[in-house]
């Protein structure tokens, strides 16, 4: 990591569409295509959403699908581009996986585009999930259709102690 920071984590939250959209909006290397992105946007209303404020201001979101009482999803994270590698994201995830574990979630998963896509983007990004301890599970070579090859990651969530919130 580069100059850590300090932040305020808070949530979950939900209707956080005008807060989330601007973060997407500045990441088009990873939310490119309009369509999806605008739906990615949608679901920041719609589903628990946890902030990461600096001074007052959002520079990173998650939020998170449950797709039953033992699994959920990161479904979209967003951090400011000049925001990268200042520990948000690992903060956001840490906050997260405590709050699920608590509520007895025991397995954490998250999609991203697939390692046989050459986009160094989305290496940095695996490479993330992998140093938060996310293990490849599955391929799935057209669920984003053929250009966008996904890569299913998951990890079993143990992080049951508050979080340090400070990063």
């Amino acid at each position: 990591m580069n100059d850590e920071i300090e932040v305020i984590l808070e949530g979950p939250l939900w209707g956080q569409a005008s807060v989330c959209g601007p973060i997407l909006r500045s990441l088009p290397a990873w939310f490119g295509i309009e369509q999806a992105t605008a739906h990615y946007i949608e679901d920041t209303d719609r589903l628990p959403t946890w902030l990461a404020r600096l001074d007052g201001e959002v520079v990173g979101f998650l939020t998170v699908w449950q797709h039953s009482r033992y699994a959920a999803e990161i479904h979209v994270m967003g951090i400011r581009p000049e925001m990268h590698r200042r520990g948000i994201g690992r903060a956001l995830v840490q906050t997260v996986e405590a709050a699920l574990c608590s509520r007895g979630v025991e397995y954490l998963q998250v999609k991203t585009l697939s390692p046989s896509h050459p986009d160094e983007n989305y290496a940095k990004t695996r490479r993330f999930y992998l140093a938060m301890g996310f293990r490849p599970l599955e391929e799935f070579p057209d669920l984003w259709g053929d250009a966008n090859p996904c890569l299913q990651m998951v990890k079993r969530v143990t992080n049951c102690s508050s979080p340090e919130l400070e990063v």
